[in-house]
């Protein structure tokens, strides 16, 4: 088999056969790598006849004459197509029409610009096809009404705090955060992902692993508003234990509140004007109903089976989600798949209410969502979106300084060729999930519209290569529903960024992040002036040191004890190196005019917790999101990369409830002058 037609072939369907690395050297894929990539995305290369096969089903989609479901384009530009000239009919979505006979261009068609965004139809050559149609970019913070130099909070949802939320924190606590937020001139909420779990296995609990990134994790649904459920004294008693803990117990408060979730469907399900909203919800969510398949599924085999987790483990006629025997079982457990249905509409509704209490409350953008950049492969996405997911691929990050051996963060992502296939549904369908309930969404990773490292399962994250996405395609259909949506678009641009990335990303108004320990010139720390207006400024992320934790070394604490940074001499390097760090990032803040007098102890965070607050708060960042565990000088992170069990990720509470979180003299006081720098910046 000849390595330079292997190589060929990647080139032309999108895989990168060499890569760059952090110390700017090429890297050459391995040729089993190539191999297993292009073969997960339909272009198998196993052997010459392979390879030739490949390159000629390319080479027909090129030049065919057929065209995919859905094409996008850009408002007031010519569009061009794969067609020959003919007679073209467009149909907007407003019932304009207009006909006429395509240009010539190149021995291709070309229509006319449409000036309307939207989604038209296009008849031609006898093809029905959608066009895409895109506005320049998309909805911004002074289209939001949100001028001069807003601000906001950031939370990791589940670790709000009220009475009685039997301990997870749920949208009845995030409406109480907003509404204090806003008090303070809050502008947003930005909260950590909201996508769905296994109901029957609450011992995955990532908000960055979901199962679905369609349906929302239930668990954030508080019920509140529904008639009052009794409680016996045992099930009080196990609440109100679960509610003191400092970490989450996961399984056990699951299981508590599914509980009752069973009772509140049981005793409300055919209260009138509940049933009557609940009816309408299911023929407009259909991606929700499967998702409740999937999940009462899941229960029966996982259930019966512990090793029947995934669902490619299940009798092979329950794989397909269009199969007979799929709508068969549903009929069969009908009361245990509307129970899962049920779920996702007391969630919908409370995150809509929260977004509309936001709003009324004062801020201009609201909640801003998260979206995880991928999901796990066992999961109701995955399952019921097979021939548009990268499946036997996981997504990860290359070597770099400090993973020499890359990252696998065992999920799975859209297929490139996948969703051109299908007129890039799922992909739109995920948007606007992420978006009708929020003024904002954060794309995590979002170089995942250009480019993903994908691994071959069960290799290393050293062992995958760069895959290219259709980042034209992928962006105008952002612009397009964050306009419809009337909601700004973030995107995390930290890591290895492609060049020229961040450019196109403003280009297209989609605002990137800027994180005060990764703002530097060299050694020096950069002067909030010199960050980027184009850009969100923050203090810290859910990834990072707090503040309070970096000062004090709580990060390299941690590190230490887990064995995560080498030898004696690189601990010692470590700590030495956060010493003089300390000392400039101190020096950044008097020449900021954020500090004064000597430097603190690295015993003494509060004053350097409010330098910072001050000097991102006086940032060009067009929006600046304070982290709540800044806001209150904690010194653990929620997430340590490159630990599951051994650090407590996703599972630290906040000290207070929510609606007397920001009550604390020091933490009013932080947000005010938070919020007099965005005035005067």
């Amino acid at each position: 088999m000849s390595d330079a037609e292997l190589v060929a072939l990647a080139e032309a369907a999108g895989v990168a056969p060499r890569w760059r690395d952090y110390r700017d050297t090429m890297q050459d894929v391995a040729p089993p790598t190539l191999r297993a990539v292009l073969a997960a995305i339909g272009l198998p290369a196993g052997s010459d006849a392979d390879i030739r096969a490949s390159h000629d089903r390319l080479r027909e989609q090129k030049n065919g004459v057929e065209l995919p479901p859905l094409i996008t384009a850009d408002a007031g530009q010519p569009i061009a197509l794969s067609l020959p000239p003919g007679a073209f009919r467009i149909t907007r979505e407003d019932g304009a029409s207009a006909e006429g006979l395509a240009e010539e261009h190149g021995g291709r068609a070309r229509l006319p610009a449409i000036d309307v965004p939207g989604y038209h139809g296009l008849e031609i050559g006898g093809a029905h096809v959608v066009l895409a149609v895109a506005p320049p970019r998309c909805f911004s913070l002074s289209d939001a009404g949100a001028g001069g130099k807003p601000w906001g909070l950031a939370a990791q949802l589940y670790s709000l705090r009220r009475q009685g939320d039997g301990g997870i924190g749920d949208f009845a606590a995030l409406r109480r955060l907003a509404r204090a937020a806003a008090g303070h001139g809050a502008h947003a909420v930005a909260i950590s992902p909201v996508h769905a779990q296994f109901s029957a296995d609450p011992d995955r609990f990532s908000p960055y692993a979901p199962s679905s990134r369609v349906a929302l994790n239930a668990l954030h649904a508080s019920g509140e508003d529904l008639p009052a459920l009794a409680e016996d004294a045992a099930a009080a008693v196990e609440r109100e234990r679960l509610e003191a803990l400092p970490l989450i117990d996961w399984p056990a408060a699951a299981r508590g509140r599914l509980a009752r979730f069973r009772r509140a469907y049981d005793q409300n399900r055919n209260l009138p004007a509940l049933r009557q909203e609940f009816v309408q919800f299911e023929p407009r969510h259909p991606e929700l109903a499967l998702h409740a398949r999937f999940e009462a599924l899941h229960a029966h085999f996982f259930g019966a089976d512990p090793a029947r987790w995934h669902w490619r483990t299940w009798p092979e006629q329950y794989r397909d989600p269009a199969s007979p025997a799929v709508a068969g079982f549903a009929r069969e457990h009908a009361r245990e798949v509307e129970f899962h249905l049920f779920l996702q509409f007391l969630a919908e509704r409370e995150l809509a209410a929260t977004q509309a209490e936001a709003r009324a409350a004062g801020m201009q953008v609201g909640l801003i969502s998260d979206l995880a950049v991928g999901s796990d492969g066992g999961g109701s996405q995955a399952w019921s979106r097979q021939d548009e997911m990268l499946l036997g691929l996981a997504v990860g990050a290359p070597p770099d300084l400090l993973n020499a051996q890359g990252q696998n963060w065992g999920l799975v992502a859209f297929s490139p060729r996948g969703l051109v296939r299908h007129g890039f549904a799922a992909f739109v369908t995920m948007l606007r999930a992420a978006l009708r309930n929020a003024g904002g969404v954060r794309i995590d990773h979002v170089m995942s519209l250009s480019r993903l490292w994908v691994i071959p399962e069960g290799a290393s994250g050293a062992e995958g290569a760069y895959l290219r996405f259709p980042f034209d395609d992928l962006v105008r259909l952002v612009a397009l529903e964050s306009r419809r949506h009337r909601a700004i678009i973030l995107g995390e641009d930290l890591g290895t960024v492609p060049d020229g990335f961040r450019e196109q990303l403003g280009q297209r108004g989609i605002i990137g992040l800027r994180v005060l320990w990764f703002e530097r010139a060299g050694e020096r720390f950069c002067p909030p002036a010199d960050w980027s207006p184009a850009a969100v400024g923050t203090t810290s992320t859910h990834d990072v040191a707090t503040v309070a934790g970096w000062w004090r070394g709580r990060d390299l604490e941690w590190r230490r004890r887990l064995d995560m940074i080498g030898d004696d001499q690189a601990v010692w390097f470590e700590f030495e190196n956060r010493s003089r760090d300390r000392a400039r990032l101190w020096s950044a803040f008097q020449a900021s005019g954020t500090a004064t007098g000597g430097m603190p102890a690295p015993e003494e965070p509060g004053p350097v917790v409010d330098a910072a607050v001050r000097h991102v708060g006086g940032a060009a960042s067009g929006l600046v999101m304070l982290p709540l565990e800044d806001a209150l000088a904690l010194e653990e992170q929620p997430n340590l990369p490159g630990t599951l069990h051994e650090h407590p990720n996703w599972r630290r509470r906040l000290p207070r409830p929510a609606d007397r979180l920001l009550d604390d003299r020091t933490v009013a006081r932080r947000l005010a002058e938070l919020d007099a720098a965005r005035r005067t910046g």
